[in-house]
This record gives structure tokens, C-alpha cells and sequence, in this order.
């Protein structure tokens, strides 16, 4: 397995700057890998595409307006950070412009009531900072700060990406980007899957800048994923489960679901079952894999040469993936966090 394995062209111009109306209005591709089939339909038409018993595992995590924009203290000159998770007293954040920032460097926030002061400078690049001023940071967050939308969306946030890039099940803050899958699903979408006898159980994994963090090795395998935080409740378990042993298949929404349920595994009499708990997880999945727990995904279509491409390659092969692809280009979908959507069985 090469990096170049996972490489494909795609015209500038089916990368989406912006979401489709109504959420469920978007493409759906059907990979059916019993069948090595493809069909297209609208994600409106996925209950059709379920069967009783089978298991919808949602990622409930929340993006938080993360990133702030300042100016250096002393000098003026603009600067931008990326909160991406905390750490006791201090934020690890992604500063730009990264160059001299150095321990000691502050920053000020106009209109705000809040300074910033970088501690220390990590190996990676990234800086931990410590926050001070009069209101809380969560306050001054969602008064400026902007919604942190992935790069190949070359454009500002506008008011409506607050809940535009959300799903609308999102309930704990804690990511930097949209598990963005889930974007595609409304309430009534969401009753009408379970109508269709479909139980829909939420997980965790708040969701960081590594999810775009590009493959440098030629081979993926010596690749490091970022860890994530995650939690799986006993609740979540015991309908995964259940599901499992009732010959229900476990349908994951989004591939950050997919590193949650794989990396919560146990073996007991001979199988393996999801196991509760929270913690940290850098599990890189690539071909070739056997999952344990998830049968099927729901994802959108994703980067040459990312994790997220190499991970559902894994599930549906890559020949099979890669020729999606190309189907996907012709037939003229849109890509990406804006985009269309997949569904494999």
C-alpha cells in the first residue's frame, strides 16, 4: 500500500463553498459491496436503504467557534488562533502567523475584555496559551469568534455556518470541525428512521484539526493520527450490542464514529462487543481491516490521500472506493464538508 494508492483529480469546482437546502436534499451514492453495485439517490431516500433492527450510531459532538482573531500586543500586527482542546489553566492552539511567536508574545482582543499570553511553544508547532481578562472564555467565544470551517472552503463564515455547519442532533461543544456526515439529517428524516424501525444512539469524539492533517509518508501505515477525545456511554453500548445479537447491522454516521465504536472493542465468548468508557484514541484504520463492531457507514466523499479516504477504502475496498470516485466526478457531486453524501452496506 502506497500513498499515490489513494490519489484521484478533482475539478476545483465540485469542492462545496456551501451547503445544499433543505439538509436532506443532497446526493446520495449506494455502494452495495455484496452486490459491487452503485446507485444514486438523495439522502431523503436512506430509511429506504435501512432494515428494522439495524443500529444508527450518531457523533453528538458540537463545534465551538474556536477560532479568534486578534492583534499582537506592542505592535498591532493582525494574528489568528485556533483553540483546539484545553489543557487544566491553558489552551493548546494553531497560531497564525505562527513565526515569532514566542513565550511571553501577548495578544489583545479589540472590544474585548480578553488578553492572551503564549506559555510555551510545542513540537508540532502549535502553542499553549493562557486566556485572561473579565468575562469567561466560553462567553467571549460565541460573541466573536468565528466558526472554523475547513481550508478548501475559501470563504469567510457567514452567521448562518453557527448552525449550518452542525448536525442537528449536535449537543456537547468540544470540536474544531463538523463530523460531517450528520449534516445531512433532519428531524423529520431522523423520525422517519426510526419509523422505520431503526434505533439512532448517540456517541462522542470531539472532533480536531487532524481530522485535515495531509499524509506525508509515502507509506500510510507510519502515519500518526492526532488523538481525540471520545465517550461511550453503558446506555450507547448495550444498543450496540443488542443490535448485534438480534442480527441487526451497526450503521456508523461519519467516520468519526467509525474510529469511536473500533476503538472501544472487546472480545468476550469468542466475539466482539462495544464496550463503555471515554479516553483517547489515535486509531488509524487503513486497509487492509476487519471491523469488529460497524457494518455499515454513512459519510461524505472525502481528500486524495487522506486518512478518512484510506478508511473507508477499508471497509469497501479501495478498487470498489476508487471507482466511486470517478462515478462521483462524472456524474458531477459535490465534495467535501459542504457536499454530497455515501452510503455503503
Amino acid at each position: 500500500m502506497k500513498l499515490s494508492d489513494f490519489d484521484y483529480d478533482l475539478p476545483e469546482d465540485l469542492i462545496a463553498q456551501f451547503a445544499v437546502e433543505p439538509r436532506d436534499s443532497s446526493r446520495l451514492m449506494v455502494l452495495d459491496r455484496g452486490e459491487a453495485s452503485i446507485r444514486h439517490a438523495h439522502f431523503r431516500d436512506l430509511p429506504g436503504f435501512l432494515r428494522p433492527g439495524d443500529c444508527l450510531v450518531v457523533n453528538e459532538t458540537r463545534v465551538f467557534p474556536a477560532r479568534l482573531k486578534g492583534v499582537r500586543k506592542g505592535t498591532g500586527g493582525a494574528i489568528e488562533l485556533l483553540l483546539v482542546r484545553q489543557d487544566g489553566d491553558l489552551w493548546e492552539v494553531m497560531a497564525r502567523p505562527g513565526r515569532r511567536m514566542r513565550p511571553g508574545v501577548e495578544f489583545i482582543f479589540p472590544g474585548e475584555d480578553l488578553t492572551a499570553v503564549v506559555e510555551e511553544v510545542l513540537p508540532s508547532g502549535r502553542r499553549m496559551v493562557r486566556f485572561s481578562g473579565g468575562a469567561p472564555l466560553d462567553e467571549v467565544l460565541e460573541r466573536c469568534g468565528h466558526v472554523p470551517l475547513p481550508p478548501y472552503i475559501k470563504r469567510d463564515d457567514v452567521p448562518e455556518d453557527r448552525e449550518r455547519y452542525q448536525a442537528v442532533y449536535a449537543k456537547t461543544s468540544g470540536a474544531v470541525a463538523a463530523p460531517t456526515a450528520g449534516l445531512h439529517f433532519t428531524p423529520e428524516l431522523l423520525a422517519a428512521v426510526r419509523e422505520k424501525g431503526v434505533t439512532v444512539t448517540p456517541v462522542l469524539l470531539h472532533v480536531g484539526p487532524g481530522t485535515f492533517k495531509p499524509v506525508e509518508v509515502d507509506d500510510p501505515a507510519q502515519h500518526q493520527m492526532d488523538a481525540e477525545y471520545y465517550e461511550v456511554t453503558p446506555e450507547a453500548a448495550d444498543v450496540v450490542n443488542g443490535c448485534r445479537q438480534n442480527g441487526g447491522r451497526v450503521v456508523a454516521v461519519g467516520t468519526t464514529s467509525v474510529r469511536v465504536l473500533e476503538s472501544c472493542t472487546e472480545e468476550a465468548d469468542g466475539a466482539w462487543r462495544l464496550a463503555p468508557g471515554s479516553g483517547w484514541t489515535d486509531l488509524f484504520i487503513y486497509p487492509p481491516c476487519d471491523f469488529r463492531v460497524v457494518d455499515a457507514l454513512i459519510t461524505n466523499f472525502h481528500l486524495p490521500k487522506s486518512t478518512l479516504l484510506m478508511m473507508v477504502s477499508a471497509l469497501a475496498g479501495r478498487e470498489f472506493v476508487m471507482q466511486a470516485y470517478s462515478e462521483a466526478t462524472r456524474e458531477r457531486y459535490r465534495f467535501y464538508s459542504y457536499g454530497d453524501a455515501m452510503y455503503i452496506q
